[in-house]
């Protein structure tokens, strides 16, 4: 058994990249280490065989993750030169909850919402629409991912998330 800074600093050693923030991530929202934790390990540990790759994944790991496939989509984002999107941003009208977005570039209101399986049933579409048709009169841009898509359409999404990016740094200008 090992701590779970070691036991990220093992995953950080064996598993690429994206698979050891996946884990970190999935570790951080349990609570069951923090990223300064994380960072004093590795730092402490200076020198020894996989210390920068702890803290390569540490500073891509986010708590905000709920699903292995957020943390994928994250991770592959920002690797790809995005900036980092902030996770589970909540959207407000005039005081009142609309809407809890999966990743979020609230600056330029542009936003990207794993799909996964559970949003398969007609009431719950039904509630993801009605959500989606209020993002959209919020000015909001919401790109939709898959496993599928994730899977054989990363570039795909890449290119639909900077355009969309772009677009919005272009319309709304420096904040």
């Amino acid at each position: 058994m090992t701590s779970p800074a070691r036991t990220c600093w093992d995953l950080a050693c064996w598993l690429d990249l994206v698979e050891a923030v996946v884990v970190i991530d999935a570790m951080l929202a349990r609570r069951l280490t923090t990223v300064p934790a994380l960072r004093e390990y590795a730092l402490s540990r200076a020198g020894r065989r996989g210390w920068r790759s702890l803290l390569r994944a540490v500073d891509l790991a986010d708590a905000g993750a709920e699903s292995p496939q957020e943390s994928r989509t994250r991770v592959g984002l920002v690797l790809a030169g995005l900036p980092r999107p902030q996770t589970q941003w909540v959207v407000a009208e005039q005081g009142k909850f609309v809407a809890r977005l999966d990743l979020a570039w609230p600056q330029f209101k542009v936003a990207v919402e794993y799909d996964g399986l559970w949003h398969d049933g007609p009431e719950q579409i039904h509630r993801d629409r009605r959500r989606l048709n209020r993002l959209l009169g919020g000015d909001w841009i919401v790109l939709h991912v898959t496993a599928k898509r994730l899977r054989d359409d990363f570039d795909g999404l890449l290119a639909e998330v900077r355009a969309a990016l772009r677009a919005r740094s272009r319309q709304l200008g420096p904040r």
